[in-house]
């Protein structure tokens, strides 16, 4: 059995409010960065032997003190585990400025399930779990991976490798900052699933979720 740890990013330097998706520009706060020093800690005594990483800037800074701890391994970026595509990338979300008031949007928010305001639930979980046994089948069956990517992807792994529907509330994800979750792959199928919380005392509102 091999075992992918998928960490998602530190908090992200974004004021605004910016929905930035895949948006270059968009860096760790220093909070941000202490949430992955601290979640990298959990790496330190495991059979880490790859590591893969979305290639935009908030991954790749979470990735560099995991890097730090093995530092013979190279951090190979892998589109398939970058953000998901949305059509409201680069609007403001909440507030008088929320983009859903906007009548041009509108007819991007006909569909939730699929969704069709952006690249469909089943494209990413399927992307996903594909870097996901990728990096299982190179480490073998006595190594273990860490995979830096986005909520929304890691959940969308999280709900198709344990069977459930796509859709979803985003407020129950049970994904926060810099929280990482350990797909365990038998065979090429995900047998097991476990999730921790690291920097969970750095969370400036730690989540609750429905489970």
């Amino acid at each position: 059995m091999a075992v992918v740890h998928v960490m998602r990013h530190g908090q992200v330097d974004n004021p605004e409010g910016v929905l930035y998706e895949r948006l270059p520009g968009f860096h760790l706060t220093e909070l941000g960065r202490d949430m992955a020093a601290q979640s990298a800690t959990f790496f330190h005594d495991l059979p880490i032997t790859h590591l893969r990483c979305s290639p935009l800037e908030r991954t790749q800074e979470t990735m560099k003190p995991v890097a730090a701890l093995f530092p013979t391994l190279e951090v190979h970026l892998d589109e398939r585990v970058i953000e998901a595509g949305n059509r409201f990338a680069g609007q403001v979300m909440g507030g008088s400025a929320k983009a859903a008031k906007n009548p041009k949007n509108w007819p991007f928010v006909l569909n939730p399930f699929r969704p069709s305001w952006g690249e469909p639930y089943a494209a990413i979980a399927e992307r996903m779990l594909e870097a996901i046994k990728d990096s299982a089948d190179i480490v073998g069956d006595s190594g273990q991976a860490v995979i830096v990517s986005h909520q929304l992807p890691i959940w969308m792994a999280h709900l198709r490798a344990t069977g459930r529907r796509l859709f979803h509330d985003p407020r129950k994800r049970q994904c926060s900052l810099a929280s990482i979750t350990s797909f365990h792959v038998t065979s090429g199928e995900v047998t097991k699933i476990e999730y921790v919380e690291p920097a969970l005392d750095l969370l400036p509102n730690p989540p609750m979720f429905g489970f």
